[in-house]
């Protein structure tokens, strides 16, 4: 078993899991169910060992890459809301938003460990 993460709950990869979750669901033209919601409100709660983290990250991006392929390249320019706000976007916009967050959690996590690793030798 591996030691609880450095920070909290290493909000890069739990966010990134969680948020493409969450986006998919609004590109599917869903609003949030009752257990997205609920994962929301700890997304950054503490505690959790770095190979529980990394394995919620590995699920997320299997599950999210089988969700992506499933849209029809017809359906890219369908509109969707997001959230309370009911904010207007396109399926096409939802898809390009769901890699750039991956891409800067995912580089926020390589940056916070290489930190992490570069104190140790220190």
């Amino acid at each position: 078993m591996s030691a609880p993460t450095a920070c909290h709950r290493s909000p890069s990869t739990s966010a990134t899991s969680r948020s493409l979750d969450r986006l998919l669901s609004y590109a599917e033209g869903t609003q949030l169910d009752a257990t997205q919601k609920a994962a929301l409100r700890t997304e950054l709660d503490g505690g959790a060992t770095r190979d529980a983290v990394l394995a919620e990250f590995r699920t997320a991006l299997h599950i999210s890459a089988a969700r992506i392929r499933a849209f029809s390249p017809d359906h890219h320019n369908a509109p969707r809301t997001v959230g309370r706000a009911q904010l207007p976007t396109t399926v096409a916009g939802l898809l390009v938003h769901c890699a750039d967050h991956t891409q800067r959690h995912v580089g926020q996590t390589v940056t916070t460990a290489k930190l992490i690793l570069g104190m140790r030798v220190q």
